[in-house]
């Protein structure tokens, strides 16, 4: 089940209490302090693993503590430090405060993780605090608390080319045909509820991730259809493939139209991001009359195929393996 939206409370473990013992054997009756530290509190991470793509295993446990580190012992033996929590999260996934809503840290990186809350110190054993006029002292100091907060995770989808477009444009169908992803294809509005990933290879053994993203409709920004919760998907991009079905009566033109106000209302960065357009659905008569009628009227090149036929999909797959190389090319 996908999710990508969770909210968990995490403490780290508190440090253990120092000792306060006095050494004590044959010949040495006053051996004098030799109180061990506590061991440190565990910390809490969250770090990235590339087998998820779904917060869902979080949802069944949302406390996570990490172990307390152990009290100090006499003969000046440190306790042992408590063990880390390890939180595992999928690639894109951005951590931040529950409460101030402030961004803590953007897991983007195959490898990145952050300390999200640190585990207290030790306390220091009365050894620690003899001194040449101070020789027996009878204190030691406790062990500080862990840190503990509430933090919401919301996982925002890696991936270089984004299938948006209307309900049932055929996003789930091209994915299938490109990819080995088996997202649900129907002939029903909303087929797609949660974002499917694909593995598309190209030229030269090259791959790149395709996501199929649930159909947006004007208003989406305001939540309406399945609303706005998918559109941060789309933010993680590097190119969006707007995927039109031509064969609907109606303009081809007002359909796209559509998309790109909601991508504006959104979010100004998203509706910069480089586009291409694909004319699916050109098998069937009004499609490829669509086609030749409209194709003119777009700023962009239209990429005409039929995704139920495989029809064009070499020729589109060409397009968009060149234009994201364009697109390397002009990052460095």
């Amino acid at each position: 089940m996908f999710k990508d939206e969770v909210t968990i409370h995490v403490k780290g473990g508190d440090g253990g209490n120092g000792c306060i013992s006095f050494h004590r054997e044959k010949f040495m009756p006053k051996g004098g302090p030799d109180g061990g530290n506590g061991g440190k509190g565990g910390d809490v991470i969250i770090r990235t693993s590339p087998h998820l793509n779904t917060l869902y295993h979080l949802t069944h446990s949302p406390r996570y503590f990490a172990q307390n580190g152990a009290p100090g012992r006499g003969n000046n033996c440190f306790g042992k430090n408590g063990r880390d929590a390890i939180i595992e999260v999928p690639l894109g996934t951005v951590i931040s405060d529950s409460v101030n809503h402030n961004i803590i840290k953007d897991l983007k990186e195959k490898g990145d993780s952050s300390i999200i809350a640190k585990g207290g110190k030790g306390g220091r054993g009365n050894s620690t605090y003899a001194t040449p006029t101070r020789q027996t002292p009878r204190f030691a100091q406790s062990g500080e608390d862990g840190e503990e907060k509430k933090i919401h995770l919301e996982l925002k989808l890696i991936a270089d080319v984004g299938l948006i477009g209307l309900p049932n444009a055929g996003k789930s169908m091209l994915l299938r045909r490109i990819s080995s992803a088996q997202p649900k294809v129907a002939d029903y509005p909303f087929t797609t509820l949660e974002p499917s990933l694909g593995i598309v290879r190209g030229p030269d053994y090259h791959t790149i991730v395709a996501a199929d993203l649930p159909g947006l409709i004007e208003g989406a920004h305001q939540g309406k259809g399945l609303g706005d919760k998918f559109l941060r998907h789309i933010e993680r991009t590097r190119l969006l493939a707007h995927v039109i079905d031509f064969s609907q009566d109606g303009s081809p033109l007002a359909a796209y139209k559509t998309i790109r106000k909601e991508l504006n209302a959104y979010s100004a960065v998203l509706a910069k991001k480089p586009e291409v357009i694909i004319a699916n659905k050109i098998d069937l008569p009004d499609g490829e009359k669509n086609y030749k009628k409209y194709s003119g009227k777009f700023k962009a090149d239209v990429l005409p195929i039929s995704a139920l036929k495989k029809a064009g999909l070499e020729k589109m797959l060409r397009a968009i393996f060149k234009r994201l190389n364009e697109e390397d090319e002009d990052s460095f």
